[in-house]
């Protein structure tokens, strides 16, 4: 390994040369406390800022091995590790000349939650933070008097400050483990506790505006009602009492602007950890919690809805269906299909984000419009035996229909951002109405033996509940062309080569950088596993085998990029569902 007053050097011989001549830079040199890798250097002052890592010894970092040696606490010491130098980068951002991106110093900046990220990674051995910065030119004409000013005086201020424990406010790090412990021994005690969700008295729900994910200023603070009272005595913070919504089926009810999708944001949102002043700290969800809703246009790939939607006037064949421009009511059936086979313990619903024809159909409807008539299965009359039989439980905001009343095991109505138990009112209610139809016969659990196929001829193979398997034809890396190209669109998705993946309806995708994670791995995929007999959920077993065992050098390659946030195990699946198939071998 090279030291660091090699590179000195190197700069010094580079100066005022053609940009390309930074390239030679590229490779580790020792400095003191850490070591310092150029891993990717743009390729004009005006691309992408340059790719850079340090490793400091985990052992010179000085952490107790408490705050890092479980999965929960890791994450939270590497999120608040990041939030750190995130600061100490403001205070040196641009403040090396140059044209274009010269002088940019960046690293992953943090949300509300706390996310897996590859900005920063602690090991057994190292503290690994990664960042970019932009290489100083006057044109493109090398500045290494400036650069020099980045790598020896701001980088290693920065670094000092943000990875060495005796430099930080040790309060607050341990407080943000403590924390993270607390919420996981809540998440761990919901499903022991036959719970889907808890929410703290206290916390703070309402977010300060559509483009901020703050907690709003002076909003009421959540309070459970009494008959859903529970306290859990937390490893760190002791008692806690809040609201414990239980496993079945939930109704959010209420008027206009009272809080019910408020409520419902919170829970979606709740399948990740918050960072201390969230508000949101002591909202927890199950982790495999998915918000489903109708996306009219999506691309559905040979799906079992036939538990929704049979007899179709085109006698197309729902136990395998498939379609580039799916309606809202067919996409909801595929999203709970997909959702049961990827796992998930909970649906989360917002009426006003539903198919109408898709959640109920009222006995006026029915009398009009005959059942025989009708090929959909409405959700009213399968929502029960999602949970009885395939144990899983609804959260649903309702605001048009009664007909849920019948089916609810639990109501809470908000009123001005309160909640209020009302189920025993409810059910009383129900006694003296005519019922409408509740349930539906023939349900049966689907048995998931779909594989990704990578040609458009998927609908000649699928899975159904007798388990048929769809294969996939081969892997998709080419001659001449070493990997696919991926493009990242913020949130709302991103492209492989030519083939466009829509992920803005995945609410609960909640940084950019998960979508840019989610792209490696659908290339990974599509690279590596499509060419053997998998099931869907053989795939994302392997994938997160790869991320367990490799972390993310499984899916990129020369180097580790910062700027990549682990996405859920059903955000996985979910982007596997999306995929168009239109790149063939």
């Amino acid at each position: 390994m090279k030291q660091s007053e090699e590179l000195r050097t190197m700069l010094r011989s580079i100066d005022h040369k053609s940009y390309p001549a930074y390239k030679s830079l590229a490779g580790a040199y020792h400095f003191p406390g850490y070591t310092l890798s150029i891993d990717h250097v743009q390729g004009d002052p005006f691309a992408s800022p340059s790719s850079l890592s340090v490793e400091i010894p985990v052992k010179a970092a000085g952490f107790p091995l408490s705050f890092y040696s479980s999965h929960v606490c890791k994450a939270a010491l590497e999120d608040h590790l990041t939030r750190i130098l995130w600061k100490q980068f403001q205070d040196f951002n641009f403040k090396a000349k140059g044209s274009g991106k010269s002088g940019l110093l960046s690293v992953s900046r943090c949300g509300q939650e706390i996310l897996e990220r590859s900005a920063c990674q602690i090991s057994d051995a190292f503290i690994t933070a990664r960042f970019h910065v932009g290489f100083p030119a006057f044109g493109r004409t090398i500045c290494a008097e400036e650069l020099e000013k980045i790598l020896f005086d701001f980088l290693p201020k920065c670094v000092e400050q943000s990875f060495f424990y005796h430099r930080l406010n040790k309060k607050a790090v341990e407080d943000t483990v403590s924390l993270a412990e607390d919420q996981e021994f809540i998440r761990n005690k919901l499903r022991e506790e036959g719970l889907t969700a808890f929410i703290a008295n206290g916390s703070v729900l309402p977010r300060e505006s559509g483009v901020s994910d703050k907690p709003m200023k002076g909003s009421v603070p959540f309070i459970s009602p009494k008959s859903m009272e529970k306290t859990f005595t937390l490893p760190h913070k002791g008692p806690i009492t809040g609201m414990a919504v239980p496993q079945g089926i939930t109704l959010i009810v209420g008027g206009g602007y009272h809080g019910k999708s408020t409520l419902l944001e919170a829970l979606q949102n709740g399948v990740y950890n918050h960072i201390a002043g969230d508000g949101r700290e002591y909202a927890i969800t199950d982790c495999t919690a998915i918000k489903l809703r109708a996306e009219d246009g999506r691309s559905i790939n040979n799906v079992n809805i036939s538990l929704f939607i049979n007899d179709l006037p085109n006698k197309k064949d729902t136990s395998r269906f498939s379609t580039l421009d799916a309606s809202g009511s067919t996409s909801q059936a595929a999203g709970i299909v997909e959702g049961i086979e990827a796992e998930t313990k909970l649906f989360l619903i917002d009426e006003d984000t539903s198919a109408t024809n898709f959640m109920v159909r009222d006995e006026f409807m029915q009398q009009v419009i005959s059942r025989d008539k009708e090929p959909i299965t409405p959700f009213l009359e399968r929502a029960r035996d999602l949970y009885l039989q395939a144990g899983i439980s609804t959260i649903l905001v309702a605001g048009s229909s009664g007909a849920f009343f019948h089916i609810a095991d639990t109501v809470i109505q908000m009123d001005n951002y309160k909640p209020l138990d009302i189920t025993e009112h409810v059910k009383s209610m129900c006694q003296g109405r005519t019922a409408p139809k509740t349930r539906a016969s023939h349900f049966e659990v689907p048995m998931f033996t779909r594989t990704l196929s990578p040609g458009p001829s998927r609908g000649k193979e699928s899975f159904s509940q007798k388990g048929e398997r769809r294969r996939p034809s081969g892997g998709f890396t080419r001659p001449g062309r070493e990997h696919m190209k991926i493009k990242a669109f913020g949130k709302d998705g991103f492209s492989l080569d030519k083939e466009n993946i829509d992920l803005r309806y995945l609410e609960q995708l909640n940084d950019s950088e998960q979508t840019s994670a989610l792209a490696y791995i659908l290339r990974y995929v599509l690279e590596n596993l499509t060419d053997r007999p998998m099931t869907f959920r053989q795939i994302v077993s392997a994938v997160n085998k790869a991320i367990e065992k490799d972390g993310w050098a499984a899916f990129t390659f020369s180097y580790v990029p910062c700027g990549l946030a682990k996405p859920r195990t059903q955000e996985i699946f979910a982007c596997l569902n999306r995929y168009r198939g239109s790149i063939t071998k």
